[in-house]
């Protein structure tokens, strides 16, 4: 009576089991890799930074002494020669504080001149016996202090001589007005600093641009190191220009450590203008013709598999070369990473130790380990899921298939 029940529930767990099986097997043979071929190609690795576009020369005019701004000879942008006058401060107080002085250095020659006939008289009386020594001794010191009087007013003249002068403002180079902070009428006051009148750039068609590197990336920052950059006003066009100073004094701002990159360009057409905001592309190292592969076959891992530690490397065979020779400046460092190959044909991909070189943050240079043309894995995906792209190996947990 219960032999039917039985034999139906075991034949319908039989076929369950059954199915489970065709399903294990048919999800395992839709997966399927995303790959790359190996290219051959240029490659350049490059440090970003901001920096900012300003003269190489640039000059701050201001005025040595005080008053009003009586006239004014040069405006923004106005073409000026060293010693032009570009500005005037009225003159009036000057010239009759020299005018003064004029007449304290006359009043100290006159006075000069009736101290030395004394002085004679009174010697040719001592001569004579007709007057005391000490009659001729102070004649002498009247002199003497006659002729200093004359020497103080002569440097009070000179003194505000050069005052008068400097109511005259000049250029001191060669350059382009790019900025003027007064006005006809305005009072300038030179008491504790000189106030700055103009600032003068001596050559707007060469320029240079102080750039922030980090301190992590300075150490490929040389002087003669190619750079490209772009500025907001042309976002189509790449300016160029060279690495002529690494300064090493060190900028910190809020615990980040900066430091002053000086990079010289060329601006003929003069387009760039100072202030200028440039973002900086160093070239720290290039090659033309490298076997490459992308960024994203570096991160793929497979998932039944952890991501693979670069071996540690002893330092002192690390810095010498054949023979226990010091091997110097390297010019790159190798790491020993871990891609997929899949070979053609094959169903699963297999693992490849390489060394790589250089990157620009896209591809990555192959020094040894693979060649021109391979499959390399970037990617996975199955029937029924979304692609699964490179596995980022620092992530929290793996999907398993």
């Amino acid at each position: 009576m219960f032999k039917r029940p039985i034999t139906l529930i075991v034949t319908a767990v039989v076929l369950m089991a059954v199915a489970l099986l065709l399903y294990r097997c048919t999800s395992s043979s839709s997966v399927t890799f995303q790959t790359a071929p190996v290219t051959r190609g240029p490659i350049t690795q490059a440090v970003t930074a901001t920096g900012t576009l300003n003269p190489v020369q640039n000059v701050q005019v201001g005025s040595q002494v005080s008053g009003n701004i009586q006239k004014l000879f040069v405006d923004f942008n106005s073409a000026v020669k060293a010693g032009e006058v570009i500005a005037q401060i009225d003159p009036v107080v000057f010239q009759a504080t020299v005018n003064q002085a004029e007449g304290d250095l006359a009043n100290a020659q006159a006075a000069l001149e009736l101290a030395r006939l004394n002085e004679v008289r009174t010697r040719a009386l001592v001569a004579k016996q007709n007057s005391a020594q000490s009659d001729l001794d102070q004649a002498t010191a009247n002199l003497h202090q006659a002729e200093a009087n004359v020497k103080i007013k002569e440097g009070a003249l000179e003194k505000t001589k050069a005052d008068l002068d400097h109511c005259t403002i000049t250029s001191p180079i060669d350059g382009i007005v790019i900025s003027r902070n007064v006005d006809v009428g305005q009072t300038v006051a030179a008491s504790l600093q000189a106030p700055i009148i103009f600032a003068i750039a001596n050559d707007l068609s060469k320029m240079q641009i102080d750039a922030n590197v980090a301190e992590a990336d300075v150490g490929g920052v040389a002087v003669d190191q190619d750079v490209d950059f772009t500025v907001d006003a042309f976002p189509t066009r790449t300016f160029q220009g060279k690495v002529v100073q690494v300064r090493n004094a060190p900028i910190t701002v809020q615990n980040v450590v900066t430091y002053d990159t000086v990079i010289g360009v060329s601006n003929p057409d003069q387009k760039l203008k100072p202030g200028m905001t440039a973002n900086v592309s160093i070239v720290a190292a290039h090659r033309d013709e490298t076997v490459k592969i992308p960024n994203s076959a570096l991160r793929f891992r497979m998932p039944d598999q952890t991501p693979s530690v670069a071996p540690k490397r002893d330092p002192a065979s690390s810095a010498r070369g054949p023979g226990n020779k010091p091997a110097g400046n390297r010019p790159e460092r190798r790491a020993e990473r871990t891609v997929y190959v899949l070979a053609a044909g094959a169903s699963k991909p297999t693992a490849v130790t390489i060394k790589t070189g250089i990157s620009d943050g896209v591809n990555t240079e192959v020094l040894e380990g693979l060649k021109e043309g391979d499959r390399i894995v970037t990617g996975m995906s199955e029937s029924g899921a979304a692609q699964t792209p490179a596995n980022n190996p620092f992530g929290g947990g793996q999907r398993r298939l």
